[in-house]
């Protein structure tokens, strides 16, 4: 009998050990969060944010059972995933001793809220035992203008047509009641202009962007139809029309290429882009081949974090004041291609870094090679730099493209240009201006391109030159750039 109780009294020892495991959960353990406060970044209605982690411990010593809800107000715009198991509501979930399980959360606002800004709150419970503890959810909201894609109508290379667009066939215009939020293209119809007015926020969405005029539309002989749209941004100092992405998480708030930029196509007229701020994109603002008198004329205007080019001009027409454009993974600006070019009092300062950049800031080019192989002249009637900054992290900030036989126009004039050393700068190209010298901006790497007290910019413009600058600060004896030194 004696050789069957040890067995016996083990046996009996573990049963009540495993039940101890599991009974203490009934003296209300505690469980520990990595927040008591999940804090989402601002979403807009139906649009759902990116994922969040909530990780929940278990720091006893043995195995707890915890019941976790997910209080439903706020129309069920919050969602959870308890270990890979979507739902609400999760039973005796089990937190062995000494370990952790973890929440996803993630937040679709669907209220619709007669205010622009609104606030999302609700909360996760955890029941053990008897103790009661939870977790508060935080989502800062937005309503929106959505302009959806309702046609497919832009082919691809191979023939496919995917490109949806929201078509604007009479003259509309977007104000600052709501930010508007764009899936796809929006397209500028023959005819029509859109006026944006100060103030309006613009947000698109990944692989989305605007042309002004249909590229459709150009003709077999090449000739666009006459007024092919037209785009107005009216904005003021202090109501900005901002122009970017629409991921507002702080991971992307500074990401470029996150959308396509706006394309003014063939034919489009009377453009003018007047105190925006555009950030994020691929190329910012492309300008195409511009009859005489279509111009796109940009003020007062701030282009940053572009994975490609701030203005891309090819045989266009531009003219541009007060704006400043930097951080671009390839030019600032690009005259590509011939077309006639004005800056006055800008700032072109690429410390691009997010990865390596090989091309200089600003691009000077008359010709194209052809699918042929030929070379192909296209006149560059004109690139007038005039009280500007060229700058940036480069050696050299200016690429001369140049095909002898064609024109090849330019000049910097009373300008602060970062050049190569070897160009020869004892010519009628060269008016008054600084080479290679620092214009030593407040803090270049985080787009503060204020000059400051030492720098050779100040009182070195044309006297000529009357503009305020971008903040509205009266110029008597002018600085070179953007900004008037304060």
């Amino acid at each position: 009998m004696k050789k069957y109780f040890l067995p016996l009294l083990i046996l009996t020892t573990l049963l009540f050990a495993c039940k101890k495991d599991i009974m203490e959960n009934d003296q209300s353990a505690t469980l520990h969060f990595s927040n008591d406060t999940i804090i989402f970044d601002t979403a807009f209605h139906s649009i759902g944010t990116p994922t969040q982690t909530l990780t929940i411990y278990n720091r006893n010593n043995f195995t707890v059972l915890t019941d976790i809800s997910l209080n439903l107000i706020n129309g069920g715009s919050f969602r959870m995933n308890v270990d890979g198991v979507a739902g609400n509501k999760h039973n005796a979930i089990e937190i062995p001793a000494k370990d952790s399980i973890f929440i996803f959360l993630e937040v679709t606002p669907n209220l619709n809220n007669s205010s622009n800004d609104f606030l999302l709150t609700s909360n996760i419970e955890f029941t053990t035992g008897t103790k009661k503890q939870d977790v508060k959810l935080v989502s800062p909201g937005r309503n929106a203008n959505f302009h959806l894609p309702h046609d497919n109508i832009f082919p691809t290379d191979d023939g496919e047509v995917n490109y949806g667009y929201y078509s604007i066939k009479d003259d509309e215009i977007w104000t600052n009641d709501l930010p508007h939020v764009v899936y796809g293209y929006v397209v500028i119809e023959p005819n029509a202009t859109l006026t944006i007015k100060e103030g309006t926020q613009i947000y698109f969405h990944n692989n989305s962007g605007m042309f002004v005029g249909n590229p459709l539309l150009i003709g077999e002989n090449g000739v666009p139809p006459t007024n092919n749209g037209t785009l107005i941004i009216d904005g003021s100092l202090g109501n900005e029309v901002i122009i970017r992405s629409d991921r507002l998480d702080s991971w992307y708030e500074n990401t470029p290429g996150q959308w396509n930029g706006i394309h003014f196509v063939q034919g489009s007229v009377e453009n003018e882009i007047d105190y925006a701020i555009i950030s994020n994109g691929t190329t910012a603002i492309r300008v195409d081949s511009f009859v005489e008198n279509q111009t796109v004329t940009i003020n007062n205007t701030i282009i940053e974090n572009m994975s490609s080019i701030g203005i891309l001009g090819q045989g266009a027409n531009i003219e541009a004041s007060n704006t400043i454009i930097s951080k671009c993974g390839q030019y600032t600006v690009a005259c590509n291609i011939g077309g006639t070019y004005n800056f006055t009092h800008c700032t072109f300062a690429n410390y691009w870094d997010y990865n390596h950049r090989n091309t200089p800031s600003i691009l000077l080019n008359n010709y194209y090679e052809g699918a042929d192989g030929n070379i192909y002249i296209r006149n560059l009637d004109a690139a007038n730099f005039t009280n500007c900054i060229i700058d940036g992290s480069l050696s050299t900030e200016v690429s001369f493209q140049e095909e002898e036989l064609g024109e090849f126009n330019y000049t910097f004039d009373h300008s602060l240009i970062k050049l190569d050393p070897t160009i020869d700068t004892d010519n009628e190209h060269y008016i008054n201006s600084i080479i290679n010298q620092s214009p030593k901006f407040v803090d270049a790497y985080e787009n503060d391109f204020h000059i400051n007290e030492n720098s050779p910019a100040i009182d070195a413009g044309n006297p000529l030159i009357s503009l305020d600058d971008i903040e509205d600060n009266s110029r008597i004896i002018p600085d070179i750039g953007a900004y008037e030194f304060q």
